[in-house]
């Protein structure tokens, strides 16, 4: 049932920066604990040993795929749906987030479908071998099954981050991560009369706590903010808010899905160098998200704030955003790099004390943060020409990086320099098009 109470564009009103803070705080806080329960997935696995955290490592790229999707189709509900608060359109809000949930019931369903049918073939192109594959069978049967539970609620809180409310999503990440890492040792382990289940324990752990993110998502849209639409639409007008969020939620997934796709193709590089070096690339790559909570907040926070006073035609806080987020990210990434090329190895040692993945995942976290305010940049510049609507900035810069820098990079680096170079082209990658994003985003935004 549609509700009469008027929108009212929240973001539109008070300092930039205080709004921008309000915004991200609680996304910074709730990316956290996500990042924090995958860190456990990783450590819980490492104790189970090398091949199971190696087999773990070789599921990130197809993990991270999933999660492109969620987040394409959640940055374009979120899109839309903040530029329509913006103009003051109600009754076009509660379709959009209806719509938005509907379209990605039918997306998840085909990519279930896909995964499962693909799976052995798909891993053994990433280079994982005979001794591998049944591990992995193990953990993506499960997590391809409980996909719904990952999409849809990534869906659900863009849309009510598009209101303005980030506290409200965080709490739901909090909890379900809270979740996670409460099951983690309960099912991998076999801990207090539960079954030991090794290395599904963790996928089941995860679809558990993503489960409670559906049910609190949904009920949020429903009952407070009374955005949901229980009769079924007109085809042409599901068709038509289908069309709004797809037009910037294909390129944003497209975008996203461009890092899982060349990631794998560098866990497949990784891979030549011996299981050791795969475990300790996993372990490595899992720091760094954590590392980059903080941007990625801001970038969350990006998208709404920009979407509402973008819609209300007020540019300037625009403007404004972009220069706090860039002084931001150069000053958080600086202490990051500071940080991780001091005490990189003894956080690896965490994970599992194998000399040769603690020396694989040091010498990446010596390397690669230092060009994280680049990096930053671009994460911001992208969310931004989201939130315009204008999505294929984001989509070009994001393949050249990759594939016209970091993909071919890395493969001569590998020939010539093994490891490190394969490292060392991830810099240069992010250095050229976080100078890129910068420049684009400021002539787009005039």
């Amino acid at each position: 049932m549609k509700s009469e109470r008027p929108m009212r564009a929240k973001l539109t009103e008070g300092t930039v920066d205080k709004v921008l803070l309000k915004l991200s705080a609680p996304m910074i806080w709730g990316i956290f604990v996500v990042m924090t329960f995958n860190l456990a997935d990783t450590f819980f696995v490492g104790q189970l040993g090398a091949q199971e955290l190696a087999a773990m490592s070789f599921t990130f790229p197809v993990v991270m795929l999933g999660g492109t999707l969620a987040l394409g189709l959640g940055v374009g509900t979120s899109s839309v749906i903040a530029r329509a608060i913006g103009q003051g359109q109600r009754e076009r809000v509660c379709r959009l987030a209806t719509d938005g949930l509907s379209l990605a019931l039918l997306s998840v369903s085909i990519l279930i479908l896909l995964g499962l049918l693909t799976m052995n073939p798909l891993f053994k192109a990433l280079g994982a071998g005979p001794e591998l594959l049944p591990l992995i069978k193990d953990y993506m049967t499960i997590w391809y099954i409980g996909l719904f539970f990952l999409v849809v609620p990534m869906v659900g809180n863009s849309a009510i981050r598009a209101t303005g409310d980030t506290l409200t999503p965080s709490l739901i990440m909090t909890t379900a991560g809270v979740l996670n890492i409460i099951l983690d040792p309960l099912l991998i382990f076999g801990l207090w009369g539960f079954p030991h289940m090794g290395l599904k324990g963790a996928a089941l752990a995860t679809v558990f706590a993503r489960g409670l993110t559906l049910m609190a998502a949904v009920g949020v849209l429903h009952f407070r903010e009374k955005l949901l639409i229980w009769q079924a639409p007109k085809l042409e007008t599901l068709l038509s808010s289908w069309k709004a969020i797809l037009h910037v939620g294909l390129p944003a997934a497209a975008t996203n899905s461009l890092g899982p796709l060349a990631n794998g193709f560098i866990t497949a590089l990784v891979a030549r160098f011996g299981i050791q070096a795969v475990a300790g690339f996993g372990v490595a790559t899992r720091l760094e998200a954590f590392s980059l909570v903080a941007l990625m907040g801001l970038s969350a926070a990006m998208g709404p704030f920009v979407g509402q006073n973008w819609g209300a035609g007020l540019k300037s806080r625009v403007h404004q955003a972009l220069k706090i987020g860039f002084v931001f990210a150069l000053l958080w990434s600086l202490f990051v790099a500071l940080v991780l090329a001091f005490w990189g190895k003894s956080l690896a040692i965490y994970f599992n004390a194998d000399p040769a993945i603690v020396s694989v995942a040091g010498i990446y976290l010596g390397i690669v943060p230092w060009s994280f305010t680049f990096e930053g940049w671009r994460m911001i510049s992208n969310a931004t020409f989201n939130a315009l609507g204008k999505p294929l900035p984001a989509t070009a810069i994001t393949l050249f990086k990759l594939f016209g820098l970091y993909v071919p990079l890395a493969w001569v680096g590998a020939q010539y320099y093994a490891l490190p170079g394969i490292f060392v082209a991830i810099v240069i990658a992010n250095v050229l098009t976080g100078i890129i994003s910068a420049l684009w985003i400021r002539r787009l935004s005039h």
